[in-house]
């Protein structure tokens, strides 16, 4: 693919792809050339079936500082409605994540802050290193939430934490971020890189067709009601029960071996 800038794409293990936010300068705030190089590395995954899990991470001590504020406040004449259109394209580049149909790992290395923050929880799992501090401060710059945070927030914390947080604008640490939800794993810096890129492994290794079918089952909180749960799982169910990689995993249990999974 084309060379991209701020950022990085790589592929250290079979089966996961890991894009690394490459502005450590800036503690990877979002740039205009790291938005074109996100959007572009995204439709490179979305189109790669050889991908079964995707890492999310900063380069440097910084996840993400979010949106680069001299972007934002570079046009204190534009209209509110040149701003809309100017920012509803930021987010849907930054959001094209929740396109990928594979799992995807949020690895917060470090501070993830307002948007930054918002693009790991449009992640499918979060890992943070100890030390790593987030929070949704827009309303101590002056501004309203965005990048979705007022809906993907209350999503992954419930609607209490989520008032906390967006409305004090308070920054939390990796431990409290465990406990409201936020993050699944507190994991120590000097083995944290390591430790994520074999979960990805591990959720590599699993069948890609249960995978893939199982994240669209859970989207955006998962079915409506039981009976919607129901009715999916009566379909999606069998439909891996007639895959090659269903007899592959019966036999491998049967055989006390790990299975090898061709997405089939």
């Amino acid at each position: 693919m084309a060379d991209l800038t701020h950022l990085r794409l790589e592929r250290p293990h079979e089966g996961v792809a890991v894009l690394t936010l490459d502005n450590p300068g800036l503690r990877n705030a979002m740039s205009e050339e790291m938005t074109t190089s996100w959007v572009a590395a995204i439709d490179e995954l979305a189109g790669d079936r050889s991908v079964r899990a995707v890492v999310v991470t900063g380069a440097g001590p910084a996840f993400c500082s979010g949106g680069d504020t001299g972007w934002i406040a570079s046009e204190p004449e534009a209209s509110v409605d040149q701003l809309r259109h100017r920012m509803m394209g930021f987010y849907r580049a930054w959001l094209s994540i929740r396109r990928l149909e594979v799992p995807t790992i949020a690895a917060i290395n470090g501070h993830a802050i307002g948007a930054g923050l918002c693009v790991a929880l449009a992640c499918d799992i979060r890992y943070a290193a100890r030390g790593a501090k987030m929070g949704v401060p827009f309303v101590k710059l002056g501004m309203h939430p965005g990048m979705a945070g007022t809906y993907l927030l209350p999503n992954v914390v419930g609607e209490a934490h989520a008032r906390d947080l967006l409305l004090t604008g308070r920054v939390v640490e990796a431990d409290e971020a465990l406990r409201l939800g936020m993050v699944s794993r507190v994991i120590e810096p000097d083995s944290f890189h390591d430790e994520v890129l074999a979960a990805a492994a591990g959720i590599a290794a699993t069948a890609p067709i249960a995978s893939r079918l199982t994240k669209i089952a859970l989207l955006d909180g998962g079915h409506a009601d039981h009976e919607s749960a129901l009715q999916w799982e009566a379909l999606a169910q069998p439909l891996t029960l007639a895959t090659a990689d269903l007899q592959e995993g019966m036999r491998a249990s049967r055989e006390k071996r790990a299975p090898s999974f061709e997405g089939r």
